[in-house]
């Protein structure tokens, strides 16, 4: 391969929204070393899994991978590079090295914005191969202040870590204690994708609404919170939608809540992760909240903005669960009356303290569970979509459909909508009469071309 022969970079995410934006910043760091996307690994010559550690089987999944990726590296006569990024490699660096040594490099979250100096040092065949310590301001710090932006959507991360310590997560021990980007780095990484027709940007971080990022230098003193800084965003020309993932209920501030009525570029959708509806469950996964205040918050959210749509998260067969704690749940759920729900098993992660938990709920006990409250879930979700069936709703188109002369977005409150239309609309915001729902979209037609522009 000669100098001036494209290098290809394959990158497969795993996991959380976090992963997604932090694959992006791994391809903004490698493309000035000649690096452009492949859409298949045996194509690439340098191939980064970014992990997620949350659940065994994604872990699995992992050295799954890496066993199909040595052979791919073995046919490629060891031309090859692979690199492991994200959180198993934060959790399980040194057994990833031993149990295949196929892999060439091994970096934490915090970490990839040196892959390229260590890519080279790999081809040099020297240097250290292992790279997982915390460096969470320096990674921010080290990485361009421009993105290329890959439609008018994009993730932008403002906070890292968490501090909570659940006693089921790895999170505290993969991506560290918590910490805010100053909001002046902030503001310039959202005019650049801003300038360059992003629309739509979601807030990223593993506790996101506890942000207490820097204040802009021209004003200093005290730290901006989430609620400030979404209010702030709103400012930016061009920026008509702003979202933000994952929030924790301990941090749900009254001006975080405030800020969803009186800043309309925030989009009326909220997930807010409660785990489970039981008091004795929540104190056993020390969430640090009870049942009746995540209520209370989402009454007071509904309050300031009527239309919002709500999400959340939930465990069930944590250990100690009995069937009056997973009753609360469902009960919550009724309660709360969400849009759109994710639900799992308990999965003991090894380190934390849950997996040592006396009372570990059977299998069999957590497949039951988990289908009745899916099914209450899918009932809930499917008729907050048919509730829009005859509305217009305002649609960021994204891309192309599937079918000839289709085309898709998103609506405010993140459903994905389907309808016929030139491409030359994507990127722009439409009116789009709401004809059909299903579990996981929704189909309607566009207005009159003077009804049309939002």
């Amino acid at each position: 391969m000669t100098e001036t022969t494209p290098k290809r970079l394959f990158i497969k995410t795993y996991g959380c929204q976090m992963n997604v934006y932090d694959s992006e910043r791994m391809r903004d760091v490698l493309r000035p070393l000649g690096y452009a996307a492949t859409e298949t690994p045996s194509d690439a010559d340098l191939v980064v899994l970014n992990t997620c550690h949350i659940r065994e089987k994604a872990t699995e999944k992992v050295y799954s991978e890496l066993g199909q990726l040595k052979k791919m590296k073995q046919a490629s006569g060891g031309k090859m590079t692979i690199a492991v990024a994200g959180c198993v490699a934060q959790a399980e660096g040194a057994e990833i090295m031993r149990r295949q040594p196929a892999v060439d490099l091994v970096l934490g979250p915090q970490a990839y914005h040196k892959l390229p100096e260590m890519v080279a040092r790999a081809s040099r065949a020297a240097g250290d191969r292992l790279e997982t310590e915390f460096e969470t301001l320096e990674k921010f710090d080290a990485l361009p202040k421009a993105r290329e932006a890959d439609g008018p959507t994009a993730f932008l991360s403002v906070q890292e870590g968490c501090d909570k310590f659940c006693t089921f997560c790895v999170v505290p021990y993969t991506r560290g204690a918590e910490l805010s980007r100053p909001v002046d780095d902030i503001m310039v990484e959202a005019r650049s994708l801003a300038s360059q027709g992003v629309r739509d940007i979601s807030l990223l971080g593993q506790n996101v609404n506890a942000f207490h990022g820097a204040a802009p230098a021209i004003e200093g003193g005290e730290e901006w919170t989430l609620g400030r800084l979404a209010r702030h965003l709103a400012k930016v020309g061009g920026i008509d939608r702003i979202r933000y993932t994952t929030s924790h209920p301990r941090d749900m501030d009254d001006d975080l809540v405030a800020a969803h009525g009186d800043t309309p570029e925030i989009m009326p959708f909220l997930h807010l992760p409660v785990q489970s509806g039981s008091d004795t469950i929540l104190k056993a996964m020390n969430r640090g909240h009870t049942a009746e205040r995540y209520l209370e918050i989402m009454r007071g959210v509904r309050a300031a903005r009527p239309d919002i749509a709500l999400a959340s998260d939930f465990i069930v067969g944590f250990p100690g669960e009995r069937d009056e704690d997973f009753e609360a749940t469902m009960d919550l759920v009724r309660e709360v009356n969400y849009s759109i729900a994710y639900s799992f098993k308990y999965s003991p992660r090894p380190g934390t303290p849950a997996a040592d938990m006396f009372g570990q709920v059977p299998e069999e006990v957590k497949d039951e569970r988990l289908q009745r409250l899916q099914a209450l879930l899918r009932e809930q979700q499917t008729t907050f979509n048919a509730s829009k069936i005859g509305e217009t709703l305002p649609v960021l188109v994204t891309g192309r459909g599937r079918m000839d002369g289709q085309i898709h977005g998103r609506s405010p409150y993140m459903q994905s909508v389907h309808f016929d239309g030139p491409a030359a609309l994507i990127g722009e915001i439409v009116n789009v009469r709401i004809e059909g729902a299903s579990l996981n979209s929704l189909s309607g037609v566009l207005p009159d071309a003077s009804e049309a522009a939002a």
